[in-house]
């Protein structure tokens, strides 16, 4: 019941009111362990509100209604999109959310589709659900927002939720300078569906679970992967989430070859180039396709050109700062709370000692 009720403290209470429709699934993606194990605040993928409702005042279900009558304008419709739509319209807001795609979801529509993540479309499938209660909130799938287009629209306040893209310089965790593999593929491209040659290699040095549930898709469709990391474990931030020594089991159960603390530093027409990341030792591995799953970058064209033009506008999660889902939904939240309000520092449960 724990994880459940960090999702939804009011869980038992819709139920005994037959609100069962409005009750914030728990998607199974640890980040609360993984903030305990961390010894940080208290986070929550499907409840933004958690960890904040003393040191910010946050009510997981109710929210200061806005002062004035103002329309919004918010621009993607993936996580962050989702949530600032529906806090905004939450406090009364007329909000218009547009999406570029033809449904809504933005990269949970692709991460959704990975072995053992099909529970993250909650994140999805809540927040449309809610934003249906709405009067006050339109959505406009299919349509994509230029510069001309949002000025014709008039918005009082302007959201982008555009997203990011995968890297493709190999720059991630452990490799701070750019390295030029043409060749190579990116999570955006699988999804997109780029055809492969094998053996293909895998590279992680992102540690979460991009690369390990691609490697254990691909090897499910009979291809040969080998998945080389910098790390010494498979996925090696899931050791927070309770989850690495499972997925690398299952990884070897699938039958990919595993090469830890391994760094990428060339590619070539039928082979990489890795090194030891203690010793620098050079080796070479078999490589049909490289797929790189390093770091991602944020999708700013449209911030770019409309700052070029001197329109203002608020940049909420991944188009702000990549990160996961969590922050992603965090950050537009607290934009939409905060509309209007002041942003005070958070309470502490001791006050700071002061000395002379």
């Amino acid at each position: 019941a724990a994880r459940p009720s960090i999702a939804d403290p009011f869980l038992p209470a819709k139920i005994r009111e037959g609100r069962e429709d409005e009750i914030r699934e728990c998607i199974g993606c640890n980040i609360c362990r993984a903030a305990n194990n961390e010894g940080v605040g208290l986070r929550c993928t499907q409840n933004p509100t958690m960890g904040e409702e003393w040191r910010r005042g946050w009510h997981p279900e109710r929210i200061a209604v806005h002062p004035k009558r103002e329309r919004a304008l918010v621009i993607g419709g993936g996580p962050a999109g989702l949530e600032a739509a529906l806090t905004l319209g939450r406090r009364g807001l007329e909000v218009a959310l547009a999406e570029a795609g033809d449904a809504f979801g933005g990269r949970l529509l692709r991460e959704a589709t990975l072995p053992g993540l099909q529970t993250w479309m909650r994140v999805r499938d809540w927040r449309l659900h809610m934003i249906g209660k709405l009067p006050n909130v339109q959505l406009y799938p299919a349509s994509t927002m230029r510069p001309e287009d949002i000025a014709e629209f008039g918005a009082d306040h302007l959201v982008l939720a555009t997203g990011s893209t995968w890297r493709r310089d190999a720059v991630g965790v452990y490799a701070i300078r750019p390295l030029e593999v043409p060749q190579a593929l990116t999570p955006d491209d699988i999804f997109a569906g780029a055809q492969v040659s094998e053996p293909v290699v895998i590279y992680d040095d992102e540690h979460y679970f991009m690369a390990g549930a691609l490697a254990e898709r691909l090897a499910a469709l009979g291809r040969t992967v080998h998945y080389v990391t910098t790390a010494a474990v498979a996925s090696s931030w899931t050791v927070l989430t309770n989850e690495q020594d499972f997925l690398q089991a299952r990884l070897i159960e699938a039958g990919v070859t595993l090469h830890p603390l391994k760094a990428l530093k060339a590619q070539h027409s039928d082979h990489v180039i890795l090194s030891c990341v203690s010793t620098g030792r050079a080796g070479t591995l078999p490589c049909g396709t490289l797929i790189l799953a390093t770091g991602r970058l944020p999708e700013t064209g449209l911030w770019d050109a409309l700052t070029a033009q001197g329109t203002p506008a608020t940049r909420v999660g991944d188009c702000l700062t990549p990160s996961s889902i969590a922050d992603a939904v965090h950050s537009a939240h607290r934009f939409a709370r905060l509309l209007g309000e002041p942003d005070l520092p958070p309470r502490r449960e001791r006050a700071p000692e002061r000395t002379l």
